[in-house]
């Protein structure tokens, strides 16, 4: 390989490296949602893989049955999270073309 192939390839890694960083930082900007129970509970969670509200339905509040409304907010949360996660991947794969690049886990949260 040629200094000047090595050099241009570099540059690429170099540019690629930037874009995944600005990627990073406009999705910290995006959220998505994902409710439960029928949208009694609602999560919103944002690129950053954060939980930035949650919205829960006062008719779903039942001091007898707490346990429903825990695992309607796990739900809710967990689902949001997955699409968090997937919304950071999709736009990630708009710069990497879909190439698996070790590591980039590790980037994305």
């Amino acid at each position: 390989m040629s200094k000047k192939m090595l050099g241009d390839l570099m540059k690429q890694a170099q540019k690629m490296q930037q874009e995944m960083s600005r990627i990073q930082e406009e999705s910290k900007k995006k959220t998505v949602e994902a409710s439960a129970g029928g949208g009694m509970v609602v999560a919103t969670a944002n690129g950053a893989m954060e939980l930035v509200s949650i919205k829960i339905e006062k008719d779903v509040v039942n001091p007898e049955d707490i346990e429903m409304l825990q695992d309607l907010v796990i739900a809710a949360v967990n689902e949001a999270l997955r699409r968090a996660q997937q919304m950071v991947s999709e736009d990630m794969s708009k710069i990497t073309g879909g190439m698996n690049i070790p590591g980039l886990g590790n980037v994305l949260g």
